[in-house]
């Protein structure tokens, strides 16, 4: 008995953390917040100075001539800078909720042992992940067949779904979520679409979360299906239009010689346009994130069983 409590006592004192440990981890980990946070901060810095000074004196930790000309650039005169990021808005949101639904409606089945289609409809999801139609046949489908091109649709609904995320949800559901508790909800007379919506839907909101902000970084980044699909600059997204900007500027810059007297080229934001870009771009998604990150949490089912 006296080296059981021996050893328990020593256990104790290993995983014990003495105010000095705890001071040198705290320390640690304040300095890798800076290291992580220190690019975006001088990538702001730099978006807020001017174009001559970060040409000439490179980037630093505080502006040396503040100037806003890249942000007055970006939005100038009712840019379509905004009209893109509104149709970026929407595809996000109405995507992320057409994933949530269709990942959850295919997920849900398979991580049911007795649905009879489980394995075939799990390799059918399985294959797609290792082989692809091509570029050609899906611009056709998504063209003739589905006629989303030039629609706000084709911003969103190439992009919302993948079997990768029907994989990570049925997984979630199957280790976090009892088939006794199913079971038991069958019991209780609830319905197949009853179980779901109240019963595994709820428990699986970390999931669920997940594969939303992944949708949602997904969709906000993309700027292919734009490329492909949308020829109306009113339906570009941010990404897009950010990219199609980008080239103009570059394409001024490398003819200034042949454009003497049509536009100055000295006066337009180059460096400080792309800082600029990224602030804009990043920071919605950046915003966005804690509002997932509380879902982010395991062992909500602890507890629903008892006995």
């Amino acid at each position: 008995m006296a080296l059981f409590s021996t050893m328990r006592q020593s256990e104790r004192d290993t995983l014990s953390i003495t105010p000095s440990t705890n001071l040198i981890l705290n320390v640690l980990m304040i300095f890798c917040v800076i290291l992580t946070l220190m690019p975006f901060y001088i990538i702001l810095i730099a978006s807020i100075t001017s174009e001559k000074s970060l040409t000439q004196n490179g980037y630093r930790l505080w502006p040396e001539e503040f100037s806003t000309e890249a942000y007055t650039y970006l939005f100038r005169e009712g840019s379509i800078i905004i009209t893109a990021y509104q149709n970026t808005i929407i595809s996000t949101v109405a995507g992320t909720l057409v994933t949530i639904v269709l990942v959850m409606l295919y997920a849900y089945p398979l991580s049911r042992n007795n649905f009879r289609f489980r394995t075939f409809f799990t390799f059918l999801a399985f294959f797609t992940m290792l082989f692809s139609g091509g570029l050609v046949s899906y611009y056709m489908v998504m063209r003739q067949i589905l006629h989303i091109q030039n629609t706000i649709w084709a911003l969103f609904l190439p992009s919302a779904f993948s079997p990768f995320w029907v994989f990570v949800l049925r997984t979630y559901i199957k280790t976090n979520i009892p088939e006794e508790l199913i079971e038991a909800a069958r019991i209780d007379g609830a319905g197949e679409w009853r179980t779901l919506l109240q019963i595994v839907t709820p428990l699986s909101t970390p999931g669920l979360a997940t594969v939303a902000l992944f949708s949602a970084i997904g969709i906000w980044n993309n700027f292919f299906n734009v490329l492909l699909l949308v020829d109306k600059a009113e339906l570009y997204n941010l990404q897009y239009t950010i990219y199609s900007t980008l080239n103009n500027i570059r394409f001024l810059t490398e003819n200034a010689s042949r454009m003497q007297g049509v536009v100055n080229i000295a006066e337009l934001p180059s460096q400080t346009f792309r800082m600029a870009m990224a602030i804009v771009t990043i920071g919605p998604i950046i915003l966005a994130y804690p509002f997932f990150q509380r879902f982010f949490v395991r062992g909500l089912t602890i507890g629903a069983i008892k006995g």
